[in-house]
């Protein structure tokens, strides 16, 4: 425990950061390693070129959207509270976590939103027929050939689009994953 004090003597606006995001201290000294392991420099940010190094971002097809999502608004480089605040939705789920009051910051919505907002790449909080094909195509690759890809994309959009605007909203996106364990498949496994 001596080593985790040190540790969290050295990370700035610790006390703000377990506010902002729920994390304990020690998954916030986990946090802070894996932050200074990608931060090569040692300048206390981290770029778009330090999450490239990351092999489970090089093989996720998605792997540049998610980077993406680090760094909203045209943002160069974030430091470690941003990061937490990042990944807090991704808090795993507690048991008897209480739901009662205020959406916690890793609820099943906010897992769901930072989902959606991979698709929504216009950010228009529609996923229109244009990115679901384009995140098809990045997910299947040269698995299926372009017209299947079309079939898919209308065969889904049919599917989800309830309100007949031929887009996914939010809501129409979060009822096709009601039944998909979102809280288990979007959380960060090293921090259990």
């Amino acid at each position: 425990m001596g080593a985790n004090n040190s540790q969290l003597s050295e990370i700035p606006d610790l006390e703000l950061i377990i506010q902002e995001t729920g994390f304990t201290k020690a998954h916030i000294c986990r946090l802070y390693n894996r932050f200074n392991q990608l931060d090569k420099e040692k300048t206390g940010k981290l770029t778009k070129e330090n999450f490239d190094s990351l092999r489970e971002l090089a093989v996720n097809p998605l792997g540049e959207r998610i980077i993406k999502a680090f760094f909203p608004d045209g943002q160069n480089s974030l430091d470690f509270r941003s990061f937490a605040k990042i990944l807090a939705p991704f808090r795993p789920i507690a048991e008897g976590q209480d739901s009662s009051s205020a959406e916690p910051i890793n609820s099943r919505n906010n897992k769901l939103r930072f989902a959606f907002r991979l698709y929504d790449e216009d950010k228009d909080g529609k996923i229109s027929r244009e990115e679901l094909f384009q995140v098809l195509r990045l997910m299947l690759g040269s698995q299926v050939s372009d017209d299947q890809l079309e079939s898919i994309t209308d065969r889904t959009i049919q599917e989800a689009d309830t309100n007949g605007d031929q887009t996914i909203s939010f809501e129409e996106f979060r009822k096709v994953l009601e039944n998909v364990n979102v809280e288990q498949k979007m959380s960060i496994r090293f921090l259990r």
